[in-house]
C-alpha cells in the first residue's frame, strides 16, 4: 500500500540559518518555522497558537537558504518529515523530527536602498515590462495565420470527462439532506 509523507507550510523564519558541512563536504542549513493557527471559541473569542517547526537543507538548496534567508521573512516550504535519533552524551536516546526540505520560496522579498532584506506586501497584478511583452508575442504561435482547415473535433479521451448537457433530474444525496 503506497503512503505519503508529505509537508508544505508558509511561516515566518523564527532564527537566521546556520550553514555547517558534512565531514563529506556536502553543505547542510537548520532554520526555524513558525506558523500560527487561528480560531474562534464558542464564545466568539479570537484564539491563536504557534508552531515551531525545524527545517534542514541540503547541497545548493542549502546555500542558497543560507544566502538569502534571514529571521522575519516569510517562505514557503515544501518537503518531508524525517525522524533522527541519536545518544546524548549522558546516554540517553534522543529524537528530532524535522522537514526535510525540498523546495523553498521566498515570499514578499525585495532588496531596500541598503542592500538589506525587506518584506512589502505581494501585488497581484501582471505587470510585465513593456520591452518583454513583444517576446512573449514573438513566441506564442498565431492561430490566425495557419491556412490549414480547422481539425473535426475529437472524441474525448478515456481520461477526459466529457461536460454533461444539463444537471441530472434528482440526486439521491440531495433528497435526504433536503436540498
Amino acid at each position: 500500500m503506497r503512503s505519503i509523507n508529505k509537508v508544505i507550510i508558509i511561516g515566518n523564519l523564527t532564527r537566521d540559518p546556520e550553514m555547517r558541512q558534512t565531514p563529506n563536504g556536502q553543505n547542510v542549513t537548520t532554520f526555524g518555522i513558525a506558523t500560527n493557527r487561528e480560531w474562534m471559541t464558542r464564545e466568539s473569542e479570537r484564539k491563536s497558537s504557534a508552531e515551531f517547526h525545524e527545517c534542514v537543507a541540503w547541497a545548493k538548496l542549502a546555500e542558497i537558504c543560507a544566502n538569502y534567508l534571514k529571521k522575519g521573512h516569510l517562505v514557503y516550504v515544501e518537503g518531508y518529515l524525517k525522524t533522527r535519533s541519536w545518544d546524548s552524551p549522558e546516554g540517553i536516546k534522543k529524537f528530532k523530527t524535522e522537514i526535510v526540505v525540498q523546495d523553498m520560496i521566498m515570499l514578499e522579498k525585495r532588496k531596500n536602498s541598503d542592500g538589506d532584506s525587506e518584506y512589502v506586501p505581494e501585488k497581484d497584478t501582471d505587470e510585465t515590462p513593456t520591452e518583454s511583452k513583444p517576446e512573449v508575442k514573438e513566441e506564442t504561435p498565431a492561430v490566425e495565420t495557419q491556412s490549414e482547415e480547422p481539425k473535426a473535433a475529437e472524441e474525448p479521451k478515456a481520461e477526459e470527462t466529457p461536460v454533461a448537457e444539463e444537471p441530472p433530474a434528482e440526486n439521491p444525496i440531495d433528497k435526504d439532506l433536503g436540498l
